[in-house]
Formats: C-alpha cells, structure tokens, sequence
C-alpha cells in the first residue's frame, strides 16, 4: 500500500527539495502551498512528481497559521489516500529582518503564527492518523523544519529565532510523548543555504558569507533534502536536531 506524506510551504526552495526527494522515496505527496502566485509552482512540481517517480500528488491551497485551513488541508489528505498518514514535513516558514524597536506586533506575530503555530496546529491535526496505524514495525514520522536561527540569536530576527527555539522544543517533547506509539519526530535545522534569497546577492556579498563557514560553501536544498531522508529511514532516531550548516554553528 502507497504511503502518504504531507508538507507545509512545499512549492519553492527547501520545499521544492523536499517534496521531491519524498516522491522519489515513493510516498504519494500533498503539497500545501499559501498565496497564489505558488499555486503554478505547487502544480508544476505535483506533475513533476507523476511523471518522474509514478506516485500521487496532490495540490491543497491552505494558510497554515489558521487552525481551520490546517483541518481542510488534513481533510483534502484523507479524503484522497485514506485515513492512514505515514509523514508529515512541517516546512512554512517566514520572516522578517527588522529590528526589535521597530517592528510592529502584527508583523512578530505572523511570523510566530506561520513558524511556531502552524506546527502545533498540523501535529495536533496529523497524529491521530499516525498513532492508529503506528507500530514498532511501521513508524510514522514528522519532520520539523527550524534553523540554526533557533540554535542561537541572529541580529534583527528575534522573532524567528523564537519561532524556531519553540519548534525544537516542540519537537522533543512530541518525540517523547509518541515515541512508545510508533511516532518519531525530528528537527532539521538548516544553516546558510542557496534559495531564492540568496541567489539576489552578489558574488562578493557571497563570498563573504561562505567565508564565515568552516567548509567554504553556502549549502544546496538537496543538504537538506538528503538529511530528511536519512531521519525518514532511521528507527532509532528521534527527537534529534540534524543541522546541515557546514559547521557554521556545533552543537
């Protein structure tokens, strides 16, 4: 029986990455995406998907900080693969790069909302459908997405940096709570990695930026594509902050 795994924010960038790399593990993949300008990426990418590794895709529009878009967004997954979700990928994410002075409530507080809040409402939403078919023998997994923003501060990014603390703490606690009911639950924390926002840069704004990492580089969306798969197929790991930074930051 095809399994079935669900990603927040899985149109673009780490996203794009990760809903591949998942079809190509052959789960059949529900892409949730926000505004509409993602919407022909999100496509695009479902197609993609089909055509490449023959699994299923599936296309839901769903603002993920809204308790009830993540209820129709979890709904439009059962009601298409069934009452049975082997993954779930907690990927949406925003921020903002605004100091503490200035920024406005409404601007924190979507952050928080988007980063912190969508997981909380997506796990509560999803585990019912893991813990009933989870064993020791068939684990069922959730793979949170922070960054090294929530290992330590980044000037002008309290928000984010707080967002994504309280998605490893999250993350740990649920690992303990589900662990004995076939559930593991990890972080991915990715450090500087090559996005759309990275690529607006110039080359010697980007040396620089590599330079202060101990390999040299700024990272790919396959480092993180790669470190997924490996917490997606190993049973012993849970609970577990996997950073792909290139040594930026050490635990």
């Amino acid at each position: 029986m095809a399994k079935t795994a669900i990603i927040t924010g899985g149109s673009r960038g780490i996203g794009e990455a990760l809903s591949m790399k998942l079809g190509e593990m052959g789960y059949n993949v529900v892409i949730n995406y926000r505004s509409a300008s993602s919407k022909a990426l999100s496509d695009a990418i479902a197609e993609k998907l089909v055509k490449e590794y023959g699994v299923e895709a599936l296309v839901v529009k769903a603002d993920v900080s809204k308790y009830e878009d993540c209820e129709a967004l979890v709904k439009a997954a059962v009601d298409r693969f069934g009452d049975k979700i082997d993954v779930l990928v907690n990927n949406a994410g925003i921020t903002n790069n605004c100091n503490w002075i200035d920024i406005t409530r409404e601007a924190y507080e979507n952050v928080i909302n988007t980063n912190l809040m969508s997981f909380l409402h997506m796990t509560h939403l999803v585990l019912p459908y893991m813990i009933n078919h989870s064993d020791k023998d068939h684990q069922c997994c959730i793979i949170n997405t922070a960054s090294v923003g929530g290992l330590t501060g980044v000037i002008n990014q309290a928000d984010y940096c707080a967002s994504k603390s309280g998605v490893i703490g999250l993350s740990r606690a649920l690992a303990l709570e589900f662990a004995s009911r076939g559930v593991r639950v990890n972080v991915i924390a990715p450090g500087m990695i090559m996005t759309d926002m990275l690529r607006g840069v110039n080359q010697d704004e980007l040396n620089a930026l590599a330079a202060t990492i101990p390999e040299g580089y700024i990272g790919d969306v396959a480092d993180i594509a790669g470190a997924m798969e490996y917490l997606l197929t190993a049973p012993y790991v849970t609970g577990q902050v996997i950073s792909p930074n290139g040594g930026f930051v050490l635990q």
